[in-house]
């Protein structure tokens, strides 16, 4: 009844994780949810995703410390954001079929997560970061810039980021 959406560098500090992802995912009004994903050294690389960052989207106090509690505890509380990372991300089975699961068409390896995100919320549904699930997650911070063909394929994902969401990426509904 509920995917999760698990890159194969994560690795979970918190028991239960799967019970605690799945049951949100299964709330009826629930489209995505997140966990805490931080960086090998401790400090925090995803506490849920906020539109506008870099111009599409970006992770919340990333690079703070996991002790640090954020801005208005943001890091410390579990809240309904606009979009959560497809590192770690749980789904209703039933949400995922009727969103039509990542667009790999337009978002083949950028941004499929946030679009994801941003589709259940045009259909009413929330999307969760819940912030004690915690995991470590070892890629990202060592992934770099892209370069190359790779860049070209970010610019192309980016462009379609753009022109389908920009009104919601000006001014994220989640995030004041």
């Amino acid at each position: 009844d509920v995917l999760i959406l698990l890159n194969n560098d994560v690795e979970f500090i918190t028991n239960n994780w799967a019970y605690e992802l799945a049951s949100n995912s299964l709330r009826p009004d629930i489209g995505c949810v997140g966990a805490k994903l931080l960086y090998e050294d401790y400090s925090i690389q995803h506490a849920g995703v906020i539109l506008g960052i870099g111009g599409i989207a970006g992770h919340s106090h990333k690079y703070y410390s996991a002790a640090d509690n954020g801005y208005q505890d943001r890091i410390s509380l579990s809240q309904e954001l606009s979009a959560v990372t497809g590192a770690c991300l749980a789904i209703n089975r039933k949400n995922w079929d009727r969103l039509g699961g990542l667009n790999e068409k337009l978002f083949k390896i950028n941004y499929n997560d946030v679009d994801l995100c941003l589709r259940a919320r045009s259909i009413g549904l929330k999307n969760l970061y819940i912030s004690h699930v915690i995991a470590f997650h070892y890629e990202s911070k060592t992934r770099g810039r892209p370069t190359g063909k790779k860049y070209y394929q970010w610019k192309n994902e980016y462009n379609n980021m753009k022109e389908i969401w920009n009104r919601v990426l000006d001014n994220d509904p989640a995030y004041n």
